[in-house]
């Protein structure tokens, strides 16, 4: 019998207990061992719980009872996660999380206590929530040299996107309504200003280039900016926008950012809508691999959880090697220093200045018109493929031309 402690009953902690409960037969005989909760921590009391009598307020419960062979910490944030997490490492016992903050900030130094303790430290949940990518990438594709990651790391901007695309809502009424349905957070800020998507992207790269990538690093831009009229142009040009996290090796560095940007409709995550997120594997032996999931809820995460521990059970005694080492060098790449193309949106009052200028600063641009009065006083173009930091100085000066009211939008565009 292998006895567990559950650190946090909020959605993902209670839908842990409740998997264990409903398929304990099919889990044990899985594991090879009956899995038994024997403490759950939380600071709110549960006088009407079936399983009041497992709740703790006291982390010295779980730490100090030998019984307790995997930890399960499903708090959320760093603090005081972080500390009962190092802390239970420390004392010899296995931790499974869906943390993906904390993953993405300590995991290095977590991972390397797990190592030198011979236990493990393990977080398939962390990222796309029940989807399985962390194993895959560290198992089942560890023949290949992995080149790129590309996603759709966060199912509430994947579906206020398919809103403002599908029912022509704008950003505010999609997020109202993403809010009303349970897909997005009072305060939506984690997700729509992208830093959700950025600590997965971080994880993942972390993982498939063996180097910690400090998500804090991580060029991340949300998509609060996104406008219908956007979404129409991405229309015209035959593409949809996304919120993209994307990490690619480029030489001995890695080139990571979250944006949203303009993929063809053609694209294989062009069809992932609501709340679904999609991940796309690149190796240099397989080829392109696609993980296709709902990313987060109750159940399909704690499913993720739960495999974890059955792994950790069939694997008591050993180190399963999740592991990524701190650099001594600096891993990620300028932001600027990576190539890629831009669509931009100019407002002014002189359309044919705007168009010699630009074609004068960058070459040969595509320059894109649609049927809405607004777009009128407006040059919309896409850029060729040139270094960021290269763009963005054209941008600058033409925000500072007399015949240029404002750069107004500015996408990234997929051209494969």
């Amino acid at each position: 019998m292998v006895k567990i402690a559950v650190l946090g009953f909020g959605t993902v902690g209670s839908g842990v207990v409740e998997v264990i409960r409903k398929n304990g037969e099919s889990i044990s005989k899985k594991a090879g061992e009956q899995i038994v909760v024997k403490h759950i921590l939380d600071i709110r009391d549960f006088p009407d719980h079936p399983d009041r009598d497992l709740f703790t307020k006291d982390i010295e419960d779980i730490l100090n009872d030998d019984e307790v062979s995997i930890v399960v910490e499903v708090m959320g944030g760093v603090e005081p996660a972080y500390t009962f997490t190092k802390r239970a490492l420390l004392s010899g016992k296995h931790v499974v999380t869906s943390n993906k903050e904390l993953v993405a900030t300590h995991g290095s130094e977590l991972l390397s206590i797990a190592e030198e303790k011979n236990i493990n430290y393990m977080f398939e949940a962390s990222v796309g929530g029940g989807i399985p990518i962390i194993r895959p990438l560290n198992q089942c594709l560890a023949a290949n040299q992995i080149t790129e990651i590309m996603g759709i790391l966060n199912g509430t901007t994947n579906y206020i996107l398919t809103q403002m695309i599908k029912a022509g809502q704008s950003f505010e009424n999609a997020l109202k309504d993403a809010q009303e349905k349970g897909y997005a957070e009072r305060n939506p800020a984690a997700d729509v200003e992208g830093h959700d998507a950025c600590r997965k992207i971080a994880i993942l790269s972390s993982l498939a280039f063996g180097h910690h990538v400090d998500s804090d690093q991580i060029h991340t831009e949300g998509i609060t900016k996104i406008s219908l009229e956007d979404v129409e142009y991405a229309e015209e040009m035959g593409s949809v926008i996304k919120l993209l996290g994307i990490s690619k090796k480029v030489g001995d560095k890695v080139c990571a950012r979250v944006s949203p940007m303009m993929i063809p409709k053609e694209h294989p995550l062009a069809g992932v809508e609501d709340v679904f997120n999609g991940i796309l594997v690149k190796g240099d032996a397989i080829g392109d691999v696609m993980f296709y999931g709902r990313g987060a809820g109750k159940l399909p995460t704690a499913s993720a959880v739960v495999a974890d521990v059955i792994d950790i059970t069939k694997h008591i005694d050993r180190n399963n090697r999740f592991i990524w080492k701190k650099s001594e060098r600096e891993i990620l790449m300028d932001i600027g220093e990576s190539n890629t193309s831009y669509f931009v949106r100019v407002k002014t009052d002189d359309k044919p200045a705007v168009i010699n200028t630009i074609s004068k600063m960058l070459g040969k641009c595509s320059f894109i018109s649609i049927d809405n009065p607004s777009t009128e006083d407006e040059v919309a173009f896409v850029t060729p493929e040139k270094k960021e930091k290269d763009l963005k100085n054209v941008l600058n000066s033409l925000n500072n031309l007399p015949f240029v009211n404002s750069v107004h939008s500015v996408i990234r565009v997929d051209k494969e």
